[in-house]
């Protein structure tokens, strides 16, 4: 779909001007948006710097959807007529993506649209609680959690490896030529790992993935599978808690799979409530 006259709707790449209204859509749901919020924020919105486009859905020459276009698919503030239009574009485009995440009542519509064309996907979660906790937890936080060491990079990664690993199904080190680690690497350089070590091992992490002035998305917690059971991620999760709301926004946000019953009971304990539903589709 391309740019039209003036007072129908469409859909095109959004631009530097466009930046003022894309914060204003973004800021609507500053928990939901954060990941689009902070690469933004990050990189900007010239397809250069951000390595993915930002499409922007249009009624009346006024901004009413937007869309994360390139490795992961994120819909921002997206309506029925948006889906459509966003979904529209993509069948058309050549290259596939690795992910579709964001609320579900606007994923699995999307993800229905797009299905006949891009194939059955590796993975449909079509239920992940989306959490939130805008407070310190009820929990005392275990003072043994830390932000990572940069020259600790050998120490957290195969942690890393085995929670990736065991969340989605897939090695992701396998045919990614140093990618990963230097996303591992990254995440460490800008504060954003955190964990508890005990004789170099990682028996707790955890990582800030999105940050933003409002908000900062958690991801990949994961306790060492021989110190599961313990009842040591409770304090250690509340020990992050404190920690990221007072270094990075005030309120702690993450998604977990709905089959996933110990770990929901676990973010229910540590103070977390639901807001919303999640969904995401893996290719």
């Amino acid at each position: 779909m391309t740019e039209v006259a003036a007072g129908a709707s469409y859909v095109r790449s959004l631009a530097r001007h466009d930046l003022p209204d894309l914060l204003g859509l973004l800021d609507r749901d500053p928990w939901a948006n954060v990941f689009v919020r902070h690469r933004v924020a990050s990189a900007g919105i010239d397809q250069r710097w951000l390595g993915a486009q930002i499409w922007g859905y249009f009624e009346r020459e006024r901004l009413v959807s937007a869309c994360h276009v390139g490795a992961n698919i994120v819909p921002v503030e997206a309506t029925e007529e948006a889906v459509e239009a966003f979904a529209e574009r993509l069948v058309r485009r050549d290259a596939r993506s690795r992910s579709l995440v964001g609320p579900a009542e606007v994923i699995v519509p999307l993800w229905r649209r797009l299905r006949p064309t891009w194939g059955e996907a590796r993975s449909e979660r079509l239920d992940q609680p989306f959490l939130v906790l805008d407070g310190d937890s009820p929990i005392a936080p275990d003072d043994r959690v830390r932000p990572v060491a940069v020259d600790e990079l050998d120490v957290l990664f195969p942690a890393s490896v085995a929670m990736f690993t065991e969340e989605v199904g897939v090695d992701p080190t396998i045919g990614d030529r140093g990618g990963y680690r230097a996303r591992v690497a990254q995440l460490i350089a800008e504060g954003c790992a955190y964990a508890i070590v005990e004789d170099d091992e990682v028996i707790f992490k955890t990582e800030v993935g999105a940050h933003t002035h409002a908000a900062c998305q958690l991801q990949g917690v994961w306790v060492t599978p021989r110190r599961r059971g313990e009842g040591l991620s409770e304090r250690a999760l509340a020990g992050v808690v404190y920690r990221v709301r007072r270094g990075f926004a005030p309120a702690v946000t993450l998604y977990v799979n709905g089959y996933n019953t110990p770990a929901r009971r676990l973010y229910e304990r540590v103070g977390f409530r639901q807001v919303s539903t999640f969904a995401t589709v893996l290719m």
